[in-house]
Order: structure tokens, then sequence, then C-alpha cells
């Protein structure tokens, strides 16, 4: 079943998630996932948004996002994503086939 990464990003220090922006295709490109958006000003429809980005993300099943995320290649370069801004990621399961 297709799984999304959903996540939203609040800037801190812009060199460090540079850092981790420069280095994310050479690590996600050896796993299963398609990045579907990287938005830095998303239309608010509705509510209130208080982030600076939103990226979505799409995998063939749970097990290959876990693959990606528990990665020793991403956990390295996620450092400079944790140091350069806060976020909230989530994991939404797409509907059954």
């Amino acid at each position: 079943m297709t799984v999304y990464v959903i996540v939203q990003l609040k800037m801190i220090d812009r060199a460090a998630y540079d850092r981790y922006q420069a280095r994310f295709f050479d690590v996600f490109r050896k796993f299963q996932g398609r990045l579907l958006s990287a938005d830095e000003s998303p239309a608010v429809l509705e509510g209130e948004w208080q982030r600076d980005k939103v990226v979505l993300m799409s995998f063939p099943d749970e097990a290959a996002c876990r693959a990606w995320a528990d990665s020793p290649e991403y956990q390295e370069i996620s450092k400079d994503r944790k140091a350069g801004a806060s976020a909230t990621v989530l994991l939404a399961k797409g509907f059954g086939s």
C-alpha cells in the first residue's frame, strides 16, 4: 500500500538546511521514494500556517519508507536537516487497491 510522507518545516539555520538539501537526492535516489512536492510558498486555503516549507513524498509501502528514514546514510544527512529546521513529519497510508 502506498504511503505518503508529509513534512512541514520552519527554518532555523538556512545554511545547515541547504547542506542537507544538497545531499538529499544522493541518498533518496537509492530508495524507492518519489518526491512529489517541495514548496516554499504553498497556498493556504484554510486556517493558519506558521511554517516555511512543505514536502510531500511517496513510497510503495511503509517498509520502503522506513528503510530510507532509518538508513545510516539518511541518518547522517538528517543531522543538518534537524539543525536547519524544526519539522513535523507525518506518515499517511494511502487507500488500498
